[in-house]
């Protein structure tokens, strides 16, 4: 008994190339969507890993360099409050009044209004 290798009656003798296949084009409608979905997905996580690290290097450099005017500290402060805002529960319309009268506030006093 002589052991001779099994081929797959399937597979096709195609040549090889180094041209990519496009696999989208195989896919069904609904796994087409699922991968667009991921992709998007994927991007949207990569956009906000790079705002955190951005946001991270901005609070950096304003906790190294105390603010020259009150502009400058105005800014600071401008940033913690939108980051205050950001946590307040929708129903706390106060707090949310009050950050929006400072900002107000900011720009009459600053000669922006």
């Amino acid at each position: 008994m002589t052991d001779t290798p099994k081929t797959d009656a399937s597979r096709t003798d195609t040549p090889k190339t180094d041209i990519p296949v496009d696999l989208d084009r195989h896919r069904g409608m609904i796994a087409q969507k699922a991968t667009d979905l991921r992709r998007a997905l994927a991007d949207v996580e990569a956009h906000v890993r790079e705002l955190r690290e951005r946001e991270a290097d901005l609070e950096n450099q304003m906790m190294i360099a105390p603010s020259a005017s009150w502009p400058e500290a105005a800014v600071k402060v401008r940033h913690l409050l939108n980051l205050y805002a950001a946590s307040l529960p929708v129903e706390d319309t106060r707090h949310r009044t009050l950050v929006t009268a400072v900002f107000d506030d900011f720009a009459r006093l600053g000669g922006e209004g």
